[in-house]
C-alpha cells in the first residue's frame, strides 16, 4: 500500500443506471415521507430544482458523485434511525419539527442539515444513533 491509497475516499461515484435509480428512489421516498417541499428536498440533496424534479419522476439519467452518494447514505441512515427510534408521527415528522435540544437549538433538523451540508447531516445521524444507544 502506498500513500496515495490512504488518500482515496472510501465512497466511489455511482454511474450504473440501475444503482442510481434505486438510490434516488430511496432518497425521494424518504424526503416525501418527511413531507419536505421540493425546494427543501433539492437543497438537502444539493441538486438544482430541475434535477430534483427529474429524480422524483424517475427520469434522472446522470451519475451520483461522491457528495451525492454520501448524502444519500446519510438520508437513508437517518430515515432508518428514525424508524428504529420512534413510533407514530415522530417517525416521519421529526426532521421537520423544531427541536430545542442541542445541537438544533430551536431549529428544525432539516434546516440544520440543509444549512450545514454533509457535516450537519452526519451530526444528525450520529445524534439519532446515540439516542438509540449506539455510537
Amino acid at each position: 500500500m502506498n500513500i496515495l491509497d490512504l488518500e482515496k475516499p472510501g465512497i466511489d461515484p455511482i454511474a450504473d443506471r440501475e444503482q442510481v435509480s434505486i438510490i434516488v428512489k430511496a432518497v425521494v421516498r424518504a424526503t416525501q415521507q418527511w413531507d419536505l417541499s421540493g425546494q427543501e428536498a433539492a437543497a438537502l440533496f444539493d441538486v438544482p430544482q430541475a434535477t430534483w424534479d427529474r429524480m422524483k419522476q424517475d427520469t434522472f439519467k446522470g451519475r451520483l458523485d461522491r457528495d451525492k452518494v454520501t448524502r444519500a447514505s446519510l438520508i437513508i441512515g437517518i430515515f432508518k434511525g428514525l424508524r428504529l427510534l420512534f413510533n407514530g408521527p415522530l417517525t416521519t415528522g421529526w426532521p421537520t419539527l423544531a427541536n430545542k435540544g442541542a445541537p438544533y437549538n430551536g431549529r428544525r433538523p432539516v434546516d440544520m442539515m440543509i444549512a450545514g451540508g454533509i457535516p450537519a447531516m452526519a451530526a444528525v445521524r450520529q445524534h439519532l444513533d446515540a439516542l438509540r444507544g449506539g455510537v
